[in-house]
């Protein structure tokens, strides 16, 4: 990732150092799509891997998580409970963007932007994006891992990646 990182302004080039030094200290791949954008991927527990997008700017730097794509069903209720969930975060929120996939989102000064802020906003947006991931995949996409379930079961196939949600989908509610 170090690749352009003298060619930075100041703030800009410590703030990548900073966030390079944090990846190869956390064991997480961490790669330059340009100059001043770095995706990240941190591994989850309920959630596999969270891409966060970090964006250096001259003044902040811009954190963008991918949580989960549009849901499926039940939009109105998914949104509800990103907007609830918002009101209990503090650093972050819940986002769409144009297509309807949920995004976390933080923002802090690139002067504020050390080791300390960068482990706690990592560790920040990973939590949430884990903690929040079955409760939206829940409320998004139930009708799909039903039909998955079904399916998987008919075939005598794993519903391993489904064991999270089987009080939900066994049975015929």
């Amino acid at each position: 990732m170090a690749d352009n990182v003298s060619e930075q302004p100041g703030p800009i080039n410590r703030a990548l150092r900073v966030l390079e030094d944090w990846a190869d200290d956390a064991g997480v791949d961490a790669e330059r799509a340009d100059a001043n954008l770095v995706a990240v991927q941190l591994p989850g527990e309920k959630k596999l891997a969270t891409t966060v997008a970090v964006k250096f700017g001259e003044y902040s730097v811009r954190a963008l998580a991918f949580v989960v794509r549009h849901p499926d069903e039940r939009t109105a209720d998914v949104h509800s409970w990103l907007l609830q969930r918002n009101a209990r975060l503090h650093g972050a929120a819940f986002m769409i963007d144009s297509l309807g996939d949920i995004y976390l989102v933080a923002e802090l000064p690139i002067a504020a932007f050390d080791d300390a802020a960068c482990d706690k906003l990592m560790g920040h947006l990973l939590a949430t994006a884990d903690e929040s991931f079955n409760e939206l995949l829940a409320l998004g996409f139930l009708s799909s891992m039903k039909r998955e379930w079904q399916w998987r079961l008919s075939r005598g196939e794993s519903t391993r990646n489904l064991d999270a949600f089987a009080h939900l989908l066994s049975g015929d509610e």
